[in-house]
């Protein structure tokens, strides 16, 4: 993880030229729309791996309350910039340093690849939401297409490309089944698997405009090829 944290700190001057600008921010919409769509307004959630505060800033519109947690002091310090009335912890979605019971929900948006050990955060996922709350998160789905991102990213970091996630991170792009098994064996219930976005943030403009015009039909009827999963979950009650 430390790898992770240092290429964050480096982008994060840049990285909302990737995610808050024109392809960038209706991709990011999107995949926020699906996560805060398994969301209550007006709770308190937790977002692990907040980055420059994007999805919280979201959140934040529909009334609720959030505290963001990311590894890199870089992303942390842009995150306070955007939501000054938040608070915000540099720390691991793997130890997270609050009591048990204490969040309505969790969310967590293209940061959950990068977990070493992904039974481990859920556990503390699962430890930090009070009964009835809910996971939702969205996260590197697995196909044909994204199977090959790794090596290129690779490759990119061999040659010297400079991009946001560019490198070899080791990230896990996960199947429908894959994140079904690890919530129902954390404990959660009411799990739901689906995968969203076909208009990639990467794609050239007029690709992206094509991809962004047959989305819902991708999405509906071969979802495979979409690029992400989005998970949500909830924490019995007792």
């Amino acid at each position: 993880m430390r790898k992770v944290q240092k290429h964050y700190d480096e982008v994060a001057e840049i990285y909302d030229r990737r995610y808050d600008r024109e392809q960038g921010r209706q991709y990011y919409d999107h995949i926020s729309r699906q996560v805060l769509g398994c969301l209550d307004g007006g709770a308190f959630i937790l977002d692990i791996g907040c980055g420059t505060g994007l999805f919280m800033e979201r959140y934040l519109a529909r009334g609720g309350s959030a505290i963001g947690i990311d590894i890199s002091r870089g992303m942390i310090r842009r995150a306070r910039d955007r939501c000054p009335m938040s608070e915000f912890v540099v720390g691991d979605g793997q130890a997270l340093p609050f009591a048990g019971g204490t969040f309505d929900a969790v969310a967590s948006l293209l940061a959950f690849s990068y977990v070493r050990e992904p039974a481990r955060m859920l556990s503390e996922v699962y430890r930090v939401l009070k009964p009835g709350g809910r996971l939702a998160l969205c996260t590197l789905g697995r196909n044909m297409l994204t199977s090959m991102v790794p090596a290129l990213y690779r490759i990119g970091e061999l040659i010297e490309v400079k991009g946001i996630g560019v490198g070899d991170f080791g990230e896990h792009y996960y199947t429908e089944d894959e994140m079904v098994v690890l919530l129902e064996g954390t404990g959660f219930s009411e799990v739901t698997v689906k995968r969203c976005s076909f208009a990639h943030v990467a794609m050239a403009k007029p690709f992206f405009e094509i991809a962004r015009r047959v989305e819902p039909f991708v999405e509906e009827r071969v979802p495979r090829l979409a690029y992400n999963i989005c998970a949500s979950a909830i924490k019995p009650r007792p």
